[in-house]
């Protein structure tokens, strides 16, 4: 097989959940633009219609549910709907989720639930019907979970639940990776650091406060840089592709370097 043949994901349906999130944007255009058919999912219609139009202007067939993985049925409809609209279902990714920051004798236990339920259940969901499917199928298949850095270090600032979350996505990640390791489905999870996002924006910013945060934490980046929606672009077309075939229960940091140190 050439290389180029190896990263080839054209014709594939693609269900990304959250596309209308820093990651899940980035998932759905490059997906889009590396030919896959694809279903979003978003619980803010206008962004989700935004990132759909984005999707249909790069020229791929889109589908959309405007709805969020918070339960079992809701979870199975997202892959009804993919598999209804294209067929089946080839590809997973799950960027959907949330964080709540507080010092842990501030946070409420419904906040550290609410932060558990988005982004630990709603992942196992989404995959348990994703598995599902593919097993249906019979000819394998690609998961794609997000995590993060706070998977595996933890922060200062209030990230007890977000950190708990991440550490609970890597162990499904790897618990997975070995119970479906012969069925043919790969699961694995890209665990970035800081990148440009809206939420991030003001970091990049030349106040000084901004220009404080960034430098202590280009401290712990090798690379000396934040990261960009494009550093994710890469690892994504990797493990949606056939390209990583034989890497499953991996968790992938695109964090410049940031856990290596």
């Amino acid at each position: 097989m050439k290389p180029s043949e190896i990263f080839d994901v054209s014709g594939r349906s693609a269900l990304i959940a959250g596309a209308t999130g820093a990651f899940g944007s980035v998932a759905a255009r490059t997906l889009a633009e590396a030919g896959c058919r694809l279903t979003l999912t978003g619980g803010n219609s206008e962004s989700l219609d935004s990132i759909a139009g984005e999707c249909r202007d790069l020229g791929a067939t889109v589908a959309t549910v405007n709805a969020r993985p918070d339960s079992e049925e809701a979870a199975e409809s997202f892959v009804e709907s993919a598999v209804e609209a294209h067929g089946r279902l080839d590809i997973l990714v799950v960027a959907s989720g949330v964080n709540r920051v507080a010092k842990i004798e501030e946070m409420a236990p419904g906040t550290f639930a609410e932060v558990l339920d988005a982004n630990v259940t709603q992942s196992w969901l989404l995959a348990r019907a994703a598995t599902r499917q593919m097993k249906a199928q019979g000819d394998g298949g690609k998961i794609v979970l997000v995590s993060s850095a706070r998977g595996l270090l933890g922060h200062p600032a209030g990230y007890t639940a977000y950190c708990a979350s991440k550490a609970a996505v890597d162990g499904i990640t790897k618990a997975l990776g070995c119970e479906l390791g012969a069925t043919g489905i790969t699961v694995n999870a890209i665990a970035p650091t800081v990148f440009r996002s809206p939420l991030t924006e003001w970091m990049f910013e030349d106040t000084p406060e901004s220009t404080r945060v960034r430098e202590g934490f280009l401290t712990r980046l090798p690379k000396g840089r934040l990261g960009e929606p494009e550093d994710l672009a890469g690892p994504l077309l990797f493990l949606a592709s056939r390209a990583s075939d034989f890497y499953t229960g991996h968790i992938l940091y695109a964090d410049g370097g940031y856990t290596a140190g």
